[in-house]
């Protein structure tokens, strides 16, 4: 079901060094679509995650950073708390038609996080939207690491 997708950058030789280089890489999946993000603490690993899903939804260089916005989600466990937080850019996405390209984390809990992301609205003539994600989905969900660096596989219902 899993396999590396094509990296965005044909500077980078192998996908290994493209996940270390952006915190992320676009997996291809049978029916939706996937990305695995990295991270050398959940913070990061949060935003690269976030950063990937918009990777996913149009190139994250076409996107400015006229705006920014606070985030914040809750969830019972750091898995379910990946979905919140991802679903909310969903519905920015889908709602307010914006696009982010830069997060921060500012707190992050086992069960809360809290941030901030820059980006700007949507601008047809400017962003080519590859993919419009409906929900990020539990399935195949996995947050894995801890003291040498994080890595979460996320599948996204298209």
């Amino acid at each position: 079901m899993w396999s590396a997708g094509a990296a965005y950058n044909s500077r980078v030789r192998s996908s290994r060094e493209r996940v270390i280089e952006t915190g992320f890489r676009i997996l291809e999946h049978t029916a939706d679509a996937a990305i695995e993000a990295t991270g050398k603490d959940l913070r990061q690993l949060f935003a690269n995650a976030a950063r990937g899903m918009f990777q996913v939804i149009t190139e994250l260089d076409s996107i400015g950073e006229t705006l920014a916005r606070d985030v914040s989600a809750d969830a019972a466990d750091r898995e379910a708390l990946l979905v919140a937080w991802l679903n909310e850019f969903v519905y920015l996405f889908d709602v307010e038609n914006i696009l982010f390209r830069r997060f921060e984390i500012g707190e992050l809990t086992e069960t809360m996080v809290k941030g901030r992301a820059f980006g700007e609205p949507i601008d047809h003539g400017r962003h080519d939207v590859k993919t419009a994600i409906k929900s990020t989905t539990y399935h195949g969900l996995s947050i894995t690491g801890g003291g040498d660096g994080y890595r979460a596989r996320v599948i996204f219902d298209v």
